[in-house]
């Protein structure tokens, strides 16, 4: 079975039966071989906060060393984004095995009139995935209630009951006390179930099972959780006292809520792994949850929020009113059976205001949301696109103003395209082989002559022809269906072509191929500037694209902005690094081999005091600093751009406060504190996608498209950068070669390196001497040969820098591949 025919058939079910039980999922867990059994599971009820939870359990056991799997839901563009096996998507491999594993228990389910829900598979799915990558810990989220939850097939080790309120009365009961007690029962047997309801919940709760209870300090709770203050305009500070043990953090979830929820986690993450409270804390600051008050922008602010009933609009309303800002500009959507009148009563004075609707035949017509918000904004506009809506609220807003998008999860699922959304280069030939190919040469008008959407005048008969007019591109990117229809249609006004595809694609987008010429893709953009749709965007992409080179950077990334290629050379102060470990551990030879390297044609010195080889041992915080801090404050003499090759933020601050301009961090980001301390120096950062650092043989990532699946991941965590301060115009991608990946995929990432453009930032790569060459030895020195040859490949497929050992033979392979070679010299 292929992945888009799983994906058609898993999507294929119902969503809701009358039939309320387990009986089904436990036959379809039966028929997996009870993969269950082989793993602690945790289950996550409430009315509300079980999704944060979730996600904030899931950062504090990773940070504490164990193996996750994580279900939550919904996803927000497709439902791989609700299956997570230590922050990875199910891939699509796999899911497309376990679909057809699946088929004939399906068979006889509907041969007993008893053909299971969407949901009761995907939690069938969920626990046979992480069965198969022998996880530690399931964390699952509840659907809906406790007792009759297809989650409730397992038998926790742990559970929580984050909230109660009146939800399902139709399934779970008429009052809170009949909810909170469908809701406890996903207690284990052998633990208290943990919860942050209080009142008559909690009083219902207790008659069921014991409990710890979860809270704000005024409600004498058994673990207080409170809010602190707020850090920064994108992080809480939450203080959690339990019974001999306690977390302070810096919480990126904002809110009182979010802070009883963080306790919750914080006693469940000690009750599962008795995890360490430091690790709880650097989980907590750790934790994304898109959609959920995510902030994308800081000038003007701009916040997604999914939230969609009165009690959470009045929340939302409280988190606004945490910032100064000048205006608030609303996006706003709802599903026709919501009270959104009262979701909009609940929100701060409103400036402008964007009646819209997602491409969903639920939600409300925009004309009627626009009535319900004429007597609550100053102005009123009706947009019948989601991303348009959005592009028109952030372009009037100014950066002072507050641009809030809510309503619905499904609005901010398609808002969020924005800032997600990639547009990838996958076929380029260099500027020059066009351009040369074509000097003096004119041609026929038959497919020469006219005038574009842009209103640019094409070359008449027998007039010359600029390589803009030959020159081959191709791109891919995910579209909502009327964006890739749109676009479709003014690419083939042009004379290009646009594929499209439903099959593979995440569930709401469409996969999308544009091929054409320079000239017509910037015709293109000219005639999506004012399309609508929420295209504005889409064109600025392709113009970016098309005219990389106009990007700006930080001074200390001056040498990576350059023509070219760059150097950076390898200087490593320790004592165990895979090549040449040990040989500058003093002060004087690793200066003398900074010299060396520059005198070489070097152009950025990496400084690196913990080796990163498989099985080394980390480093003590104070030990890395004593290494790199004496050669960084020695080496910053030298005046050239100096990174720090660290995944520790104590160290970054450290190696920038002596000199360092960037920090090359090859964990991804792995210390939660890392993206502060670098927006703190306004320093560059080299973000490097991993798996595990140090690289652990033992684990073998699966990978759909090795490529895809790291811009997937690396997007997320630029977002992550950028939320704390960092700008993206001072990071430098690296896709991490040998990092988790085998040495095929480590070659695709050099041979598609043209592709990493697509987010907007330089690309290094770090192939240097690397077991990937293992079998390409021949020379038997070490690995240098290949990595030559490596690295004539990246100059040629456009890589901005490459990070090597070997400075002198490296500048003259680049010189090799790239017509650079002076013969007088």
């Amino acid at each position: 079975m292929d992945y888009h025919e799983a994906a058609d058939y898993l999507t294929s079910f119902q969503q809701r039966r009358p039939k309320l039980g387990v009986d089904t999922t436990a036959r379809m867990l039966s028929h997996f071989g009870d993969p269950h059994l082989d793993v602690d599971c945790v289950q996550i009820a409430g009315s509300n906060g079980k999704g944060s939870t979730a996600r904030m359990l899931d950062g504090a056991l990773r940070n504490a060393g164990v193996s996750v799997g994580l279900f939550t839901s919904p996803g927000l563009n497709d439902f791989r984004e609700q299956l997570r096996v230590d922050g990875r998507k199910i891939p699509k491999s796999l899911l497309a095995r376990y679909a057809e594993e699946i088929g004939p228990c399906i068979d006889r389910l509907r041969e007993d009139d008893d053909e299971p829900t969407h949901f009761e598979v995907l939690t069938a799915v969920a626990l046979r995935h992480f069965s198969e990558m022998d996880v530690d810990v399931a964390i699952l989220e509840v659907g809906i209630g406790g007792r009759y939850d297809a989650t409730s097939a397992v038998n926790p080790v742990a559970s929580a009951v984050t909230s109660v309120s009146l939800e399902h009365t139709e399934l779970l009961g008429e009052t809170v006390e009949e909810i909170a007690r469908d809701k406890a029962q996903v207690a284990p047997e052998n633990a208290p179930l943990v919860t942050g309801a209080d009142g008559d919940a909690l009083a219902a709760i207790r008659e069921v099972t014991d409990a710890v209870t979860v809270g704000p300090d005024d409600t004498d709770p058994d673990v207080g959780a409170v809010e602190t203050g707020m850090r920064s305009p994108v992080e809480n500070e939450v203080s959690i006292r339990g019974p001999g043990w306690s977390v302070d953090a810096n919480l990126p979830l904002l809110g009182a809520h979010q802070a009883t929820n963080a306790g919750v986690a914080a006693t469940l993450a000690r009750q599962v792994a008795d995890a360490d409270p430091d690790a709880i804390a650097a989980g907590l600051r750790s934790v994304t949850w898109p959609g959920r008050f995510e902030i994308m922008d800081t000038e003007p602010v701009t916040v997604l929020d999914g939230s969609h009933n009165p009690g959470a609009a009045a929340t939302i309303a409280d988190l606004v009113g945490r910032y100064d800002y000048d205006d608030l500009h609303l996006v706003f959507a709802a599903m026709s059976d919501k009270d959104y009148e009262r979701m909009i009563e609940s929100y701060p004075e409103i400036t402008a205001a964007y009646a819209t609707r997602p491409e969903l035949d639920r939600a409300e017509d925009p004309a009627n949301l626009a009535d319900a918000l004429s007597a609550h904004a100053g102005s009123v506009e009706t947009v019948p696109s989601v991303p348009e809506a959005t592009e028109r609220a952030v372009a009037a807003a100014g950066p002072d103003d507050f641009v809030l998008v809510t309503g619905s999860l499904y609005a901010v699922a398609e808002a969020r395209d924005r800032w997600t959304r990639l547009l990838v280069p996958t076929a380029r030939t260099r500027t020059g082989h066009t351009t040369n190919s074509f000097v003096g040469a004119a041609f026929d008008a038959d497919a020469a002559t006219g005038t574009g959407a842009g209103g640019a005048e094409r070359p008449e008969r027998g007039g010359p022809v600029d390589g803009d007019d030959v020159d081959r591109r191709l791109f891919r990117t995910f579209l909502r269906p009327d964006q890739a229809e749109r676009v479709a249609e003014r690419l083939s006004a042009v004379g290009g072509r646009c594929h499209r595809s439903d099959a593979g694609s995440p569930e709401k987008l469409v996969a999308t191929v544009l091929a054409g010429t320079t000239t017509q893709f910037r015709e293109l953009a000219a005639a999506l500037a004012d399309e609508g749709l929420g295209l504005r965007r889409v064109s600025e992409q392709v113009q970016a694209r098309l005219d990389p080179d106009d990007r700006t950077a930080g001074a200390d990334l001056d040498p990576i902005a350059a023509d070219g290629t760059a150097v950076m050379g390898i200087l490593n102060v320790t004592p165990d690094s895979f090549h040449d470990g040990g040989k500058y551990e003093a002060v004087e030879a690793a200066v003398d081999r900074a010299e060396a390297m520059l005198e070489a044609g070097a152009d950025i010195v990496d400084v690196g005091g913990e080796s990163t080889r498989p099985g080394a041992e980390p480093v003590p915080v104070d030990t890395e600093i004593d290494r790199v801090v004496p050669v960084i404050e020695r080496v910053a003499d030298l005046d050239v751009p100096i990174s720090v090759d660290t995944r520790k933020a104590a160290v970054a601050d450290a190696a920038l406060e002596a000199g360092a301009d960037i920090v090359n961090d090859v964990s991804e980001l792995a210390d939660p504190a890392m993206p502060a301390v670098i927006a703190a120096h306004d320093a560059s950062l080299i973000l490097m996608h991993s798996h595990s650092v140090p690289v652990d043989p033992d684990i073998t990532p699966v990978y759909d498209d090795v490529v895809d699946d790291i811009l997937d991941e690396l997007t997320e965590q630029l977002l992550r950068a950028e939320r704390a301060g960092v700008d993206r115009d001072r990071v430098v991608i690296d896709p991490g070669c040998g990092f988790g990946k085998t040495p095929a995929e480590s070659y695709d990432l050099i041979d598609r390196a043209g592709e990493f453009a697509a987010l907007g930032c330089p690309v290094m790569l770090g192939h240097s001497r690397k077991s990937m060459f293992a079998g390409a030895d021949v020379a038997d020195d070490g690995r240098l040969t290949p990595t030559i040859a490596a690295t004539a490949l990246a100059a040629d497929r456009g890589a901005d820098v490459v990070r090597v050992h070997d400075v002198a033979e490296n500048v003259a392979a680049i010189k090799a591949a790239t017509g650079e070679l002076d013969p007088e010299s």
